[in-house]
């Protein structure tokens, strides 16, 4: 139609800051954020807080739109508010890893330029020595903000720092919130977790956070008011997109500084929790835990799993104990969750242990985003829907990011033909949902043929003795490489050899797919609960060729 006519009536920037705004008076005394036994606010004081920081924010700091400001803590109130106060402020917020030391840190705030930094107290030495680092080689360093214990009333505050209530009991209630001018602005400017390649700098928009907050509420089927555990880590894709979902949700939010499986249980019978999320080894954590550890579930708590895709057996373990899972499957370039495996009725007629296979698929594109394909990288043309050709995951739409912060060279190899390249090698299944095989820097090639690690894992999940497995390829003269499998056991089974392992995994896959190399021991992994494969690679790497037949009981 000609003449549309685009107007401030019927054009808003979208923003999820709307959703607290809007929280704050259809939610006002309802519970927003619960924390140990002290810490317990409502929503009109979350949104009176999140206003007064950003003032201080702005004003103190002189904080203009589009700076950076850093945050490093763990799932904490503070954490949560600053998701809000930050982007009201104008400025963009920039969640740092807490496993990060000191030299990473520094590197992070000098890309970031970040002129401000909220420190949690666990962490103070962590960022003193960054800036420390940093001051090595520039005059212009980041003001730091102190976070001491918010559920602990008796830590002492410190005077050599500016503290966090400081700046909320300073700041103006009526503040003018600055609201996006474009919905394309920057709100949120995530690394990645660097568990290929060194960290890069995803920036999100007020739009595609705005969309994938909605997009996970969706998925979660998540009603209003729930009550949200925090086990993924808010600093992580902004924990998922749900920071702001929750809020747009009037649910509760119940942070937990550590993530244990005690922890877990103990939370979720405390305040009712419905649901939750985590990488596959928190879901791992939880089916482990000890007898004593456990308390039975006060209702179904709903469970949305990613990051790595979940072994068959764990989501079927999860589901055994009261959770219902959901599985999503994204990457920080498309804000977290980018599909969903969603689930039709006639799949509960098959059984348990066939649900938990089609459940661990990643599905299908959720509402937020406009497409998600397999094509050939070469080629750009899809692969069939056979559940057998492989190629490389791409998307396309409105929450992939809007690029990496001052890389234009791996910002134009990401979009290289109009689509977001995964680096994430799958099929496609006759309906549509796709399953991934490897990312395309783990497929192994032995003897010319191609090994997915995740297939070979999933069969060594299905073993009564494996806690944990990863599985990367080991140099060989003859074939190239070969599977190389490191693997911890639960406690109790200390007596399982190599040679069992593989014996077990010849009698469930094609000979040249099992393992010829077990490695007992603890797997290094990010603080999202990936495991750090490149890490694992240069181990395997180092071991040399596999000389022996089958292999043997090996540790490092």
């Amino acid at each position: 139609m000609e003449g549309t006519i685009r107007c401030a009536a019927n054009y808003v920037p979208l923003s999820p800051i709307s959703f607290l705004e809007r929280s704050a008076v259809v939610y006002a005394d309802r519970p927003s954020i619960v924390y140990g036994d002290h810490v317990r606010f409502t929503w009109r004081e979350t949104r009176e807080r999140c206003v007064k920081l950003a003032s201080s924010i702005a004003s103190r700091f002189r904080i203009a739109r589009g700076e950076v400001v850093g945050v490093l803590a763990p799932n904490i109130p503070e954490m949560y508010e600053l998701h809000f106060a930050v982007p009201m402020a104008g400025a963009v917020l920039c969640t740092l890893n807490i496993r990060h030391d000191s030299t990473m840190i520094s590197t992070l705030l000098k890309h970031s330029t970040a002129r401000l930094v909220f420190v949690d107290y666990q962490f103070l030495d962590v960022a003193k020595g960054a800036i420390e680092i940093m001051s090595r080689s520039t005059s212009t360093l980041p003001h730091i903000v102190l976070i001491p214990d918010s559920g602990n009333h008796l830590t002492r505050p410190r005077s050599d720092v500016m503290e966090y209530e400081t700046l909320v009991a300073m700041g103006d209630l009526g503040f003018e919130i600055r609201t996006p001018v474009d919905e394309c602005d920057p709100i949120a400017l995530n690394y990645t977790s660097g568990t290929t390649s060194s960290p890069k700098g995803v920036v999100y928009s007020h739009r595609g956070a705005y969309l994938n907050s909605l997009a996970a509420v969706l998925l979660n089927e998540m009603p209003s008011m729930p009550v949200y555990l925090w086990t993924v880590p808010m600093f992580h894709c902004n924990g998922w997109c749900l920071t702001w979902g929750m809020a747009a949700q009037g649910g509760t939010n119940v942070c937990l500084r550590a993530v244990t499986a005690k922890a877990i249980f103990k939370c979720v019978s405390q305040h009712q929790v419905t649901h939750m999320g985590g990488a596959p080894t928190v879901l791992n954590m939880i089916i482990n835990a000890p007898a004593t550890e456990r308390l039975p579930l006060p209702t179904k708590v709903s469970v949305m799993t990613g990051g790595a895709p979940p072994p068959s057996q764990v989501v079927f373990g999860m589901e055994q104990l009261g959770f219902y899972v959901y599985h999503s499957y994204g990457l920080t370039e498309t804000y977290g969750p980018g599909t969903v495996c969603t689930w039709k009725p006639e799949w509960n007629l098959l059984p348990p242990e066939s649900q938990a296979k089609i459940k661990s698929r990643q599905g299908v594109n959720h509402l937020g985003i406009e497409e998600v394909d397999v094509k050939d990288p070469a080629t750009m043309k899809s692969v069939r829907w056979d559940g057998k050709s492989v190629g490389e995951v791409m998307f396309r739409g409105n929450t992939v990011m809007n690029g990496y912060l001052n890389d234009q060279k791996a910002t134009e190899e990401a979009f290289k033909d109009g689509w977001f390249r995964s680096g994430d090698l799958g099929v496609r299944h006759a309906d549509g949902y796709i399953e991934l095989k490897d990312r395309s820097k783990d497929i192994i090639i032995s003897g010319g043929e191609n090994i997915s690690t995740i297939e070979v894992e999933s069969v060594l999940f299905r073993h009564p003795a494996v806690l944990e497995a990863a599985v990367v390829g080991r140099p060989d003269d003859h074939w190239g490489e070969t599977p190389c499998a490191f693997v911890k056991l639960k406690d109790g089974y200390e007596g399982l050899t190599g040679e069992e392992l593989i014996s077990y995994c010849r009698a469930k896959l094609p000979r040249y797919m099992a393992p010829r190399t077990v490695v007992f021991e603890e797997l290094p992994k990010t603080s999202t609960g990936k495991t750090q494969k490149f890490l694992l690679r240069e181990k395997a790497k180092a071991m040399g060729s596999l000389k022996s037949e089958p292999g043997s009981k090996s540790k490092l």
